[in-house]
This record gives structure tokens, sequence and C-alpha cells, in this order.
């Protein structure tokens, strides 16, 4: 191919191309169809250019203006900051709020298991006996509970909370995909941990020890965990039942939601995690310690009620699939 007459041929156009691409008013309807029509040319003359003549400077050229060319076509990216605006005002929220029944179903379910197992253990000296020692047991409710926050470092101490409640939390979550039977174990777990903790120190008159304690954080984390128990036994029930949708549609539809949660709840437990390392173990004036807990709670669920009810009214599901580029035309 003659390079020189192919440019002679052609450079007009990819020069008004360039004109039209730095344009710094705005584009009338007429121009928006002409950018794309020469944006297209463009790229099939670079791809002629590369097949036939590969001449480096020309092959440069058009490259740039192709990639110009298709951002003024398709339009910049959003600014990362408006991404992570969104989601924090509409994806998260929207998504927690959907799944609101699946949140209470899991909270109330769950602490009735822990409020059953509690009474049992309190009322059982038998149980008692079987859980551990008597030594053991006193050593638990005078001293493990309570020590248990202060033997490490606050910062160090917060950090392995939220690590370790983040990874409970994914697995809760991610494996719902197996019909939700690894959430339910992860929701029957916690609670059989919290409800032997709760009997053992209301059977030995340690029960407002153990509210002092768990409450500041625990308000947060736990809702934190029903929530992600909530995202996995939805995923996993929309394997079994997928609706009007078709099962693939539905599965990608859900899991997007639930990563929308699990991202959000990173944040979520990094403010429990902060609580349980710099306040549950340290703050000694027991009603100033709940009540920080009890605020942190109220401006979490006040967050999605308010955001996330007015997110779904939108048309916001929590699903962050991105929908193809439309080409902008006149009329």
């Amino acid at each position: 191919m003659d390079v020189d007459a192919y440019v002679a041929a052609h450079d007009a156009e990819w020069q008004r191309l360039e004109r039209l691409i730095n344009s710094s008013r705005r584009r009338t309807g007429a121009e928006i169809d002409e950018l794309v029509e020469l944006y297209q040319r463009t790229a099939t003359h670079l791809s002629v250019v590369r097949s036939s003549s590969p001449d480096p400077m020309l092959v440069a050229r058009l490259s740039s203006l192709v990639a110009r060319g298709r951002a003024a076509v398709a339009g910049a990216h959003a600014p990362m900051w408006r991404d992570a605006s969104r989601f924090v005002t509409a994806s998260f929220p929207a998504a927690a709020w959907r799944m609101r029944r699946w949140w209470l179903g899991n909270a109330v379910l769950g602490n009735l298991v822990a409020l059953a197992l509690a009474i049992w253990v309190v009322n059982s000296p038998e149980v008692q006996a079987a859980i551990g020692s008597p030594y053991r047991i006193r050593e638990l409710v005078d001293h493990d509970f309570a020590d248990y926050y202060t033997e490490h470092s606050a910062a160090s101490f917060a950090f392995q909370v939220w690590i370790n409640n983040a990874w409970v939390s994914a697995i809760a979550l991610i494996f719902g995909i197996l019909l939700g039977v690894p959430t339910v174990l992860v929701l029957l777990a916690n609670q059989l941990n919290l409800g032997v903790i709760a009997g053992l120190m209301f059977a030995n008159g340690k029960g407002g020890l153990f509210f002092g304690l768990i409450l500041p954080h625990g308000l947060l984390e736990l809702t934190a965990v029903y929530l992600a128990c909530a995202a996995g036994l939805k995923l996993g029930w929309t394997v079994i039942d997928p609706g009007p949708r078709r099962r693939g549609q539905a599965l990608a539809e859900e899991g997007r939601a639930a990563v929308s949660i699990a991202i959000g709840l990173v944040g979520v437990l990094l403010v429990s995690g902060l609580i349980e390392g710099f306040v549950t173990g340290w703050v000694h004036i027991t009603w100033l310690r709940i009540g920080i807990g009890v605020v942190a709670e109220a401006a979490f669920l006040t967050y999605v009620v308010v955001l996330g009810r007015r997110a779904v009214q939108a048309g916001e599901t929590g699903d962050s699939d991105l929908r193809p580029d439309l080409v902008p035309v006149a009329g």
C-alpha cells in the first residue's frame, strides 16, 4: 500500500476528528453523529494500516486518535470518588435494605437460639459440668472473659478482631452459594458460643459484667454478622428458587448485590473492631461503654433505613453490574 497516498486521502478526516475531540464547547447533535462516524472510520483505517503497511509513526498517530475518540464517544470513566460516593450512599444501603427480612429473621432466630441455650446452661449444673471443670469456669467468669479485651494493645487487638470478624462474615456470605448450608453453620456456631458464655456468666452472678462488655461492640458486630448471613442465605435460596428470572441471571444479580454487602461490611466491622479494641476493655464507665455501642448501632440502622429505602425507591438494587455504554446520537 502507498502510505503517502493513503494519508493524503484520509488526512482531512483525521484532522476533523481531532478537532471534534479537542473541542472545548458543547457539541451539537450533528457534531456528535459526525464524531461517532469519524471515530469508526479511523478505527478501520488503523486496522488497514497495521495489516498492510505498518508504518510506526502512522500507527502511533492513529492509535492515539482512536483511543481519544473512543473516550470521547463512550465518555470518560467517572472519577473514583464518585463511584465510592455512590456505593456508600446507594449501592450498599440498598442491598442491605432489600435483605431486611432475611436480616431480621437471622437476628430473631439467632438470638432465640442463644437465649434458649443460655437458659439451659443457667438451669442445668450437668450442662455446666460438661462444658468445663468448676475451676476452669471460675477462671472464665472471674478473669478470662474481662481480660480478653485488655491482654493485647488496643490497636493490635482491634485489628485482630476486625480481620477475624471479616473472615467469618466472608465465609457466611460467599459459601451461601452451597444452598446456604455453610451460612447456617456459621450463624449457629456464633449463637452457640454467645449462648454458652452468657449462660456461664449469669449462672455465676456475672450477668451485668457480661452485658457491660458484650454490648458496646457486640450490637454492631452481631448486626454485621446477621447481615452477612442474610446475604449468604439469600444467595443459597436463589439457587433453589430463582423466581421469574433465569437461574444464571438471578445468581449473577444476587451475587453482585452480595459483593456490595461484603465490601460495605468491611467498613462496618472496622468500626465494630475499633469499639472493641479501644472502648470495651478501656472505658471503665459501664453506661458510657454501652452508650457508645448503642449510638453506633442506631447510626448504622438509621443509615440503612433512610438511605437504603430511598435508594430502593429510586430503582437501586445493590447490583453493581455495569450497563453497556450507549453511543450518543442526534435527535
